[in-house]
């Protein structure tokens, strides 16, 4: 599996480079949000919630699937199951509800969990079952800030955590920055401008962390 970041909460998931590969895009922005709009090829979408931040697919290029409901799918051999989650920790009273998704790519089993704005339920852990790779909020003011992050990191106690959501220095969103979290969390980051991963190499100790350039 391969992925790269485009800023923000917005991923592209790859389980092959090439023609016969699936690429998953998720949580497209924006202009308004000052980062460069992805606009690159696109078999599947997933798409959190309903804030332009977060649902422009119209800007990607060809036919796409777009995933922006819970439920079970599996598209071109993607197992993804959405789970309703909330954008607040008031059962969606502020900001209205959110989806948290589990992918299975390339026999890693990944979760982007959107703009999830509190702990999780039993319930909606046992949806999203063992995680290896985890797209998890930290930025605060709309998600859940870095404390609360680390919270739900130990509730699912994934392989490894990539942050997202953060403030990034072209961000027109008031967010916190990165350095919070990674202290919060006390783990030194791996930072990797695309990262590759399979399922042999992933750590079979502890948790690692991994920070992701944003793509120009």
């Amino acid at each position: 599996m391969i992925l790269s970041y485009f800023g923000h909460s917005c991923f592209k998931i790859q389980d092959k480079v090439g023609t016969d590969g699936v690429t998953v895009i998720t949580d497209p922005f924006n202009k308004n949000l000052g980062l460069k709009v992805p606009n690159c090829e696109a078999d599947v979408v997933t798409v959190s919630h309903n804030h332009d931040d977060h649902n422009n697919f119209g800007s990607l290029r060809g036919e796409a699937f777009i995933v922006d409901t819970p439920g079970e799918y599996d598209v071109k051999g993607i197992m993804i199951v959405g789970v309703e989650t909330f954008h607040d920790d008031k059962n969606g009273e502020e900001r209205g509800r959110n989806i948290a998704y589990r992918l299975e790519v390339d026999d890693i089993v990944l979760a982007h969990l959107g703009d999830l704005g509190h702990v999780l339920t039993n319930e909606q852990l046992e949806q999203l079952g063992n995680i290896d790779v985890l797209l998890v909020p930290i930025g605060g003011h709309f998600t859940l800030d870095a404390k609360k992050a680390v919270e739900v990191i130990n509730q699912i106690e994934p392989r490894i955590v990539i942050p997202m959501h953060y403030k990034l220095p072209k961000s027109q969103i008031d967010l916190d920055g990165l350095d919070k979290f990674i202290k919060e969390l006390g783990v030194e980051p791996q930072c990797e401008e695309k990262f590759k991963i399979s399922k042999k190499d992933l750590p079979q100790e502890g948790m690692s962390l991994v920070v992701l350039e944003v793509m120009e």
